[in-house]
């Protein structure tokens, strides 16, 4: 249990989230710009629905305004550090003394009291920590990814470049600091179930400070509709044949080559199968837009020009019609803390293959809720793509009982009741034992 002290007015929440473009509109898809603010906007407005005001602490840069309001009870601050242009979230933790100077000196002079400080990944972390330890306010941290399991895994998957990762992605400073963090705070909130492991195994936190609760969607937003409604909206999006569906940023680790490569193997066994790759923001960097040329040539190189589809950027709100749209959706990641776009896909009623490098497949029960597979084996990821349209009844249940499964465990409601219930003491309503995730695969439908 956390203790908190009472105030008389509506009580306040501080989330911090300081790398990245976030926004009550963020534009997802931009550097360093995609679940992770997904997850903060849409935690603080179902925090402000169960009755506290949500202040979102980022950092500001480039032309931004200080405020940015999301609702009449959550608004963006943004404190600047490290002068006007982008830094990645690698080196931003530089600045951090200089943001939370600012930010201390924007509290006190605003008056503002916080039931507790919810930072997010491991720069916010170091600047949550800080705050916490000024104001005297309990601070919990929500990693969303872990630097020891980022690290092993492109270990594991380049070895042929691991000698320029520390140069890249500042590994050793990282993991320094979220020992420093997680053992500094007071609680430590995971999103998986592996999360969870390597918090308790690798990181040696103790079992009473660390809980897991699973990210969520918007069921307002992302729910199936009839088959009249989807033909009308593949319509509208010039859908055709079967279209497996792939969307997000473009980052390597996201493995969108090792999807083509498993397409392949699919499309030689379904002759209609069509590949949407929904890539990146509205403007491209230079590494992403490497990537991107890559992928052409993969595609080239397996002769699939005529199937593969690359539609770039989709905005927000056509998301739920194109995971509707779709005929599968596949989350192909080298690594991935959980994958929120399958289970916006899943809540769609769009069946769904998931990576095993992650969380989430833990989380489901193959050939009911969704099916997984090994992206690095184009094999196992291409058959196991081309079941469900091998065997109607297959494609039936996964549509409607990966549905099911979201409503009931991923919902922004329940995550946001879950976190103040963590925060306060009481029993965690839907928190899962890592045992319980999954439910046994034969279940009845």
């Amino acid at each position: 249990m956390v203790t908190v002290t009472d105030i008389s007015e509506t009580p306040r929440i501080a989330l911090i989230s300081t790398h990245g473009y976030v926004a009550a509109h963020p534009p997802l898809g931009a550097a360093d710009t995609g679940g992770q603010v997904v997850y903060v906007i849409e935690l603080a407005k179902k925090l402000a629905q169960l009755g506290h005001k949500v202040d979102i602490y980022t950092r500001r840069f480039e032309d931004q305004p200080e405020i940015d309001i999301v609702d009449d009870d959550v608004r963006v601050v943004r404190i600047p550090c490290g002068g006007r242009d982008f830094i990645p979230k690698e080196y931003l933790h530089r600045h951090l003394t200089e943001w939370c100077e600012k930010a201390l000196r924007y509290i006190k002079r605003e008056g503002l009291s916080y039931l507790f400080i919810n930072s997010h990944y491991w720069d916010a972390g170091v600047a949550g920590q800080r705050l916490s330890e000024a104001l005297s306010v309990p601070h919990i941290h929500t990693p969303h990814s872990l630097g020891l399991w980022k690290k092993r895994q492109m270990e594991t998957d380049y070895p042929e470049r691991a000698d320029k990762f520390e140069a890249e992605f500042n590994f050793k400073e990282r993991i320094q600091h979220e020992l420093i963090v997680y053992r500094s705070c007071q609680l430590v909130v995971a999103t998986t179930p592996i999360q969870l492991d390597m918090l308790l195994d690798d990181y040696g936190m103790a079992r009473n400070r660390v809980h897991m609760i699973p990210p969520g969607y918007d069921d307002n937003r992302f729910y199936p509709v009839s088959n009249a409604s989807r033909q009308m909206i593949r319509n509208k999006l010039g859908f055709e044949g079967t279209v497996v569906l792939a969307l997000g940023r473009l980052a390597t680790n996201k493995g969108y080559d090792l999807l083509i490569d498993g397409f392949a193997v699919m499309a030689s066994r379904v002759p209609d199968a069509r590949l949407h790759l929904a890539l990146g923001g509205e403007n491209l960097d230079s590494q992403e837009q490497k990537i991107l040329d890559e992928l052409h040539a993969k595609v080239r190189e397996h002769g699939l020009e005529d199937r593969v589809d690359f539609s770039g950027f989709i905005a927000d709100e056509e998301l739920p019609d194109y995971y509707r749209a779709a005929d599968m959706f596949v989350l192909s990641s080298r690594y991935e803390p959980f994958g929120m776009t399958a289970i916006e896909a899943m809540a769609s009623g769009t069946p769904t293959v998931i990576t095993v490098h992650g969380g989430l497949f833990r989380a489901v029960s193959y050939g009911r809720h969704a099916l997984f597979a090994d992206p690095f084996d184009k094999e196992d990821l291409g058959i196991t793509m081309m079941k469900p349209f091998k065997h109607p009844r297959l494609y039936g249940r996964l549509s409607r009982m990966g549905a099911h499964k979201a409503r009931s465990l991923f919902t922004w409601t329940g995550i946001a009741q879950q976190l103040v219930a963590m925060v306060e003491g009481r029993p965690i309503p839907q928190a899962l034992d890592d045992t319980e995730w999954a439910e046994p695969w034969n279940d009845g439908d």
